[in-house]
């Protein structure tokens, strides 16, 4: 079996620092991958999509190169990943054996102003023009993270990352303009489905993951004092949503 775990809006597979670690350990007979879409990590000059679907069909091909595409796989995903697994789950239901989506937001259920929360626009529209790696990074952080926000050694490795692998600002806003236009179909997913938010997330309204759980009859937890990336705050509780809710009847 295979989990295959997917990032959000500029972010890579490094940002999910040791979760994959932690779940490894907690799965310890199962495959885990964790692609980059193509504008962010180690594929940072490819020219990133405009759409959801477009992302969906190149993570089809990437599990392909990986031999990953012969059983349903488990998926974990975050923000704009989440958007791209419910895609996926749409168009190909037969390819994802379970799903956990945390802290995403989709148009057609959320309005705009609770998948991103107005008071953020400004420092959002100020972090694509700052040309500063750290400083980016210090301003994503503290909207991100509730636990790490000031924690120097985690802002050291993340500007390190946006060092070494850019996000154009061609390719952030390309990845905007795919979120923003992308709207979830109506129907339920086909497929075991947990969702999960940081009640402290500060970039998109927790109550958009609990709406979603309502509208699809799904699980549904949320952390008490975790931020938005909340792989980062708290990896331990997520994987114990998990085992518990896998474990469930």
């Amino acid at each position: 079996m295979t989990w295959v775990l997917l990032r959000g809006l500029m972010r890579e597979q490094r940002h999910w620092e040791n979760f994959p670690a932690r779940l490894a350990a907690a799965y310890p007979d199962e495959r885990i991958l964790t692609p980059d879409f193509p504008g962010n990590g180690s594929r940072w000059q490819e020219t990133s999509p405009t759409r959801i679907s477009a992302m969906t069909d190149f993570l089809r091909e990437e599990l392909k190169r990986e031999n990953a595409d012969q059983q349903p796989v488990s998926v974990i995903a975050i923000s704009l990943g989440g958007m791209v697994a419910t895609d996926w789950i749409s168009r190909f239901p037969h390819e994802v054996r379970r799903l956990v989506l945390i802290n995403t937001s989709l148009a057609g259920y959320h309005p705009f102003y609770r998948r991103l929360k107005p008071e953020n626009y400004p420092a959002l529209l100020a972090q694509l023009w700052q040309r500063q790696p750290a400083q980016r990074e210090r301003l994503l952080l503290s909207l991100t993270s509730q636990h790490h926000q000031q924690n120097p050694a985690v802002l050291d490795r993340f500007s390190s990352y946006a060092q070494e692998y850019p996000v154009t600002r061609k390719n952030a806003l390309r990845q905007l303009s795919a979120a923003i236009r992308f709207h979830a179909p109506r129907q339920t997913p086909a497929v075991p489905l947990l969702i999960l938010a940081g009640a402290k997330d500060r970039l998109v309204d927790p109550g958009c993951s609990l709406s979603l759980a309502q509208h699809w009859k799904a699980s549904c937890a949320v952390h008490p004092d975790a931020g938005h990336d909340l792989p980062l705050d708290d990896p331990d509780w997520i994987i114990h949503q998990i085992r518990q809710w896998a474990s469930s009847p």
